[in-house]
């Protein structure tokens, strides 16, 4: 049955429905899960304790891609797959997803034979899917390309093709997706405990973050696709329960288009730690990143430390004319990969490089790692799994050739449509709407972001976002694109969605202080 995609009718099905599959966890993996078995006619539900991608999955790079780094560790099959991959989602998302071309500056004579000839199997490998193909670049081409790269010493550069997309829109398509495939989905739904019958898996406790209201969810399988957070519901499960994550921090800055003024990117194929570093258009603005940096502990809202900061922006001053200083930054942000222990725990049922898929006793599916790239088959991977635990239909994926919500085929070519607006796909015309009732709220709502106030509505009635944080995270991206410039804009925003979801005063003052904490985080220190 198909609801509407509000946040009530959503929690009125999860109270009263029964369901063959539940996901915990809102972020890319748990989503792509909730597609896939929706679309397989499974009765599917998820729940998320925070927002959608509120987490890991709305603080990637950016990028949808095969993977250059695993060339050098021979992992073809693994950039192989992805892709494969990065052609669907290309196809299926066009609103969201689009090619990106990419330059790697040479200033060494090796570069040009040893990058070009990985570049080249790297186009090999998408065969008949590849976006574009590598050609070797002059240092006049490659300073066309590229301006703002360091001229010094450079001899040219090599040009291959990968694809970009906006992560939190993303997600947030794919929850409509689902639930316009009949699942049942409602973010600030937190799972408190797992039901168990003669000792098997058979549903969870539930609270409602907004009303404290507790209530039963029951299905024939639950999995959990939480992240960083996955071993919190493993061991409510089996408090004996092996670490199963590592933790890790990728930490990203974002500057001034002035860095990189090209719709072109920056590949520094080597850092000093050995990883790869992007330098990156992005709405309007030059995205560096990423670190990788082991952590202990997992947070819902990690902070990137000095060591992380100085790192990228030494990086990427050895390839850009003009260096980055602290003061230059507009947001600066930190997301913790779920990278598999692989001597973590038992039942296995599937592995891979990247991603984990595990079988508890109990019947409780765990799967781990991954990235956004291939979320959609490792969601497929995991529902088959499910499947065969809990003894349901066997039912073939059907996502290869699905359209994610706001398909237009249209919106990554249409003349002069913004950046920004494009993400929304066919829900532009919705805006449209909004807008016409009121020339007014099509403005930018500050002279640095381009955020209007019709989009602040949008997403209070029609995309299930219920703070200020989720509107100036991850409906629109104004806490990235400058951190300062969102708080300035958070007590309007609130204003706007307490008028939308009927808030009181003390509420509205809530929401916005909540979130210029949030943002307060994003401003790196400036030293002396």
């Amino acid at each position: 049955m198909k609801r509407p995609f509000e946040r009530s009718a959503q929690i009125a099905s999860l109270e009263s429905l029964e369901f063959d599959l539940l996901v915990v966890g809102g972020g890319a993996t748990g989503l792509g899960v909730a597609v896939d078995a929706a679309r397989r006619g499974y009765r599917t539900a998820l729940i998320e304790a925070s927002d959608f991608a509120k987490a890991t999955s709305s603080r990637s790079t950016k990028l949808v891609h095969g993977g250059v780094r695993y060339l050098e560790q021979m992992h073809f099959g693994l950039v192989s797959e992805a892709l494969e991959e990065r052609a669907i989602l290309c196809a299926n998302a066009p609103h969201l997803v689009h090619d990106l071309c990419f330059v790697v500056p040479r200033y060494h004579w090796w570069e040009g034979p040893f990058y070009g000839a990985g570049l080249k199997l790297y186009d090999a490998l998408a065969g008949k899917r590849n976006l574009g193909k590598c050609r070797m670049l002059s240092r006049e081409e490659t300073i066309r390309a590229i301006p703002g790269v360091r001229e010094e010493q450079l001899s040219g550069g090599i040009e291959y093709h990968d694809a970009q997309f906006d992560d939190a829109r993303m997600a947030l398509a794919l929850a409509r997706t689902a639930a316009a495939n009949g699942a049942s989905i409602a973010n600030f739904v937190r799972c408190t405990g797992l039901i168990k019958d003669d000792g098997q898996v058979v549903g969870v406790e539930a609270r409602d973050m907004e009303t404290g209201r507790e209530f039963r969810i029951r299905a024939s399988i639950v999995v959990n696709a939480t992240g960083v957070f996955a071993d919190e519901i493993r061991r409510a499960d089996d408090p004996a329960a092996k670490q199963s994550v590592a933790p890790s921090r990728g930490v990203h800055i974002v500057l001034p288009r002035a860095f990189l003024p090209s719709d072109h990117a920056i590949m520094v194929p080597h850092t000093d730690d050995g990883r790869v570093l992007y330098v990156i258009p992005w709405h309007g603005r030059t995205l560096l990143g990423t670190t990788d940096t082991e952590v202990k502990d997992a947070e819902l809202e990690p902070r990137a430390s000095d060591e992380d900061i100085e790192f990228i922006m030494r990086n990427a001053g050895r390839y850009l004319a003009q260096a980055p200083t602290r003061s230059d930054i507009l947001s600066v942000f930190a997301g913790l990969r779920p990278l598999v222990r692989h001597d973590g725990a038992g039942a296995t049922k599937q592995i891979s490089r990247e991603h984990a898929i595990e079988v508890s006793k109990s019947g409780l599916v765990t799967v781990t790692g991954g990235k956004w790239t291939t979320y959609r088959r490792m969601a497929a991977e995991v529902v088959a799994v499910a499947a065969e635990t809990a003894g349901l239909e066997v039912r073939v994926s059907t996502t290869e050739t699905l359209h994610i919500h706001g398909y237009d085929a249209n919106a990554g070519v249409e003349a002069g449509l913004p950046d920004a607006r494009r993400m929304y796909g066919s829900d532009r015309h919705e805006l449209d709407k909004i807008e016409r009732a009121d020339r007014l709220l099509s403005a930018p709502m500050h002279g640095n972001l381009a955020v209007t106030q019709s989009e602040i509505i949008f997403a209070a009635r029609n995309e299930m976002a219920r703070t200020v944080d989720d509107v100036l995270s991850r409906r629109t991206r104004s806490i990235l694109l400058d951190a300062r410039a969102s708080i300035e804009i958070a007590d309007e925003t609130a204003r706007l969605m307490g008028r939308e979801l009927g808030w009181d005063a003390q509420r509205i003052a809530a929401s916005a202080a909540e979130f210029k904490a949030i943002a307060r985080g994003y401003l790196p220190e400036v030293h002396a």
